[in-house]
């Protein structure tokens, strides 16, 4: 099997790169080749561009799936879909949860209503992301028909992941003490590990399946992160909940109640389709391993020390 991975050397495509690579894929990864560790030597590595249309590299070749993880805008899909044509099998597009409308309810699927599609946006936001990420799924699947999957991640975590987002809490976690919690204890996550991304994909590719999939992890709460964080470093911590407004408004994981149904998306598709499920506690092992073989740099948000001694001390 021969796998084209638009995008492989990122935190996700280089999850998916590894298991096809582990399944006997031969596996070949368009970029700019400007970012990222060094893909395993068995890849071969196409240079390109598509924020300027550079596909060069992609006009001769033949693949039984593409997986397209850097199309944003339909303009990168659509361009991406003209250059390989009937050159590939089946098109693999990684979506994203953030297609579908906010405040729904638990427990939705992959039938849940989408937000209105938006073709183009000169900055993609909160609010333009998911639109786009909604009209780029409408080409796909125009344009492939049967041989169009699309994969629609939750919160993506796990070893690579550079993001302050989740490592702010774990790290928090694993320093122990009382910990300012500018949310409820209860606030509901379901990340997912970027190896079960890549094993779902795969999966789907080798079983030639179409249609959507939810690719979401275990429920957990963000008490249940910062507690196994702890647990893990030999810590305990005391969760002390503070005002909302007691934070900078970026914040990381905070989110509306209203939106919490949308951490609490229905799995069952994806994982009947053979996507694996990482434990929780598993895949934060793993990014404390990671993130200490990297040095630990520092974040880019969250409570400074200071900051958060000083609220506490305040309440």
């Amino acid at each position: 099997m021969q796998i084209l991975v638009l995008g492989g050397n990122g935190f996700v495509g280089r999850a998916i790169v590894e298991d096809a690579l582990a399944h006997g894929a031969e596996v070949a990864s368009f970029s700019r080749g400007k970012s990222g560790t060094p893909l395993p030597a068995q890849v071969t590595e196409l240079i390109g561009d598509r924020e300027t249309g550079d596909y060069e590299s992609l006009q001769t070749g033949e693949w039984d799936a593409v997986v397209d993880l850097s199309g944003y805008r339909t303009r990168d899909v659509d361009q991406a879909m003209d250059v390989l044509g009937d050159r590939v099998g089946r098109y693999v597009f990684v979506s994203s949860h953030a297609v579908y409308v906010r405040d729904l309810p638990a427990g939705t699927d992959e039938t849940a209503p989408r937000r209105e599609p938006m073709r183009d946006a000169e900055v993609l936001t909160n609010e333009t992301y998911g639109p786009c990420k909604v009209a780029c799924e409408d080409d796909v699947v125009e344009r492939y028909g049967d041989r169009a999957t699309i994969i629609r991640p939750g919160r993506v975590t796990g070893p690579g992941d550079t993001a302050s987002t989740v490592l702010y809490w774990v790290r928090r976690g694993a320093a122990g003490g009382r910990v300012a919690l500018p949310t409820k204890p209860e606030q509901p996550l379901q990340f997912i590990d970027s190896r079960d991304v890549g094993r779902l994909a795969v999966q789907l590719i080798t079983d030639a399946r179409s249609g959507g999939y939810n690719a979401v992890g275990p429920f957990s709460t963000i008490a249940e992160l910062i507690e196994t964080s702890a647990d893990l470093a030999g810590r305990t911590v005391e969760l002390v909940p503070v005002p909302r407004d007691a934070a900078p408004a970026r914040f990381p994981l905070m989110e509306p109640e209203s939106e919490w149904g949308e951490r609490r998306r229905n799995p069952a598709k994806a994982r009947g389709a053979g996507m694996s499920v990482t434990p929780l506690r598993q895949t934060i092992a793993d990014l404390v391993a990671w993130d200490h073989d990297r040095g630990t740099p520092d974040l880019d948000f969250g409570f400074t020390p200071e900051q958060e001694a000083k609220l506490l001390a305040s309440i």
